[in-house]
């Protein structure tokens, strides 16, 4: 699917922008952002100098010395009302809400962008870039998105397509499941996932679940080892191929999915 074809998609699919609070400023020039694919949208757009917080766990080097404004279940109100920002960015999620309307009765401009899918994605991009006064480069990151899924889903044509499991975490196993933009991507280079049947993008299996399923491969994307050895020696799950991702672009929804899909290709083609 072309640019045009995609924008024209994405016009006609409905709204998921959540604004809170009063609109922003004509020209925002203070931004706060409560997730690290968020802040880096704002790198991508070209306008890293304006932001004044960004989440705990942003690692982006351009953002190291700012302030920290928690996580993205627990975003600080008090840090962000003190740096009186025009406009915080904040990933829509229910975890997030109470915290972010609190923000919003305070007076700040809150955008909260729904980031499941990878046309969220793309409309998140350009909502952003639009907000931010930069839609022209918001269109260039979009087209790129675009285009590197164009690409892969042309090589995996002739890819012999294996079963996949795609795992966040092991203590409890939550999975990718339909609707989430990693199933999506995993699909792109040719995977089956195991999970698709599941009733939420992000559901929670238990190892009956996980063994009766029998992946061909796992892709590893925790945070942390905790439960790992206990899933990986389980029959049949222990004869699965065991592959980690080699970055955390695939995990944030935003411009770096285009790099991240392209490491998950190389991924999992092998040496």
């Amino acid at each position: 699917m072309g640019l045009t074809a995609v924008l024209a998609l994405l016009a006609a699919a409905p709204d998921s922008t959540q604004w809170l609070g009063p609109k922003p400023a004509t020209e925002v020039r203070r931004v706060v952002t409560l997730a690290p694919s968020l802040t880096e949208a704002v790198l991508a757009l070209g306008v890293g100098q304006r932001l004044v917080a960004v989440s705990r766990y942003d690692e982006a080097k351009e953002v190291v010395g700012l302030p920290r404004a928690g996580g993205f279940s627990d975003p600080a109100v008090e840090v962000a009302v003190a740096l009186e920002p025009d406009l915080i960015v904040a990933q829509h999620a229910p975890g997030n809400q109470q915290a972010v309307e609190a923000m919003a009765r305070a007076g700040l401009p809150v955008l909260a962008l729904k980031l499941t899918s990878f046309e969220d994605v793309l409309r998140a991009l350009t909502v952003l870039g639009k907000t931010l006064g930069r839609a022209e480069q918001a269109s260039q990151l979009v087209e790129r998105l675009v285009q590197v899924r164009a690409q892969v889903r042309e090589r995996a044509v002739t890819r012999k397509p294996k079963r996949v499991l795609f795992v966040y975490g092991f203590s409890p196993l939550i999975v990718a499941g339909p609707g989430s933009f990693a199933a999506e991507l995993v699909g792109d280079v040719g995977l089956v996932n195991v999970a698709q049947a599941a009733p939420t993008a992000y559901p929670v299996y238990s190892l009956e679940r996980a063994v009766a399923l029998a992946p061909d491969l796992i892709i590893d994307a925790a945070d942390t080892p905790d439960g790992r050895d206990v899933v990986r020696a389980l029959p049949p799950l222990a004869k699965a191929t065991w592959v980690s991702l080699p970055s955390k672009k695939l995990l944030h929804p935003g411009p770096a999915l285009a790099d991240g899909l392209l490491e998950l290709e190389t991924l999992i083609a092998g040496p």
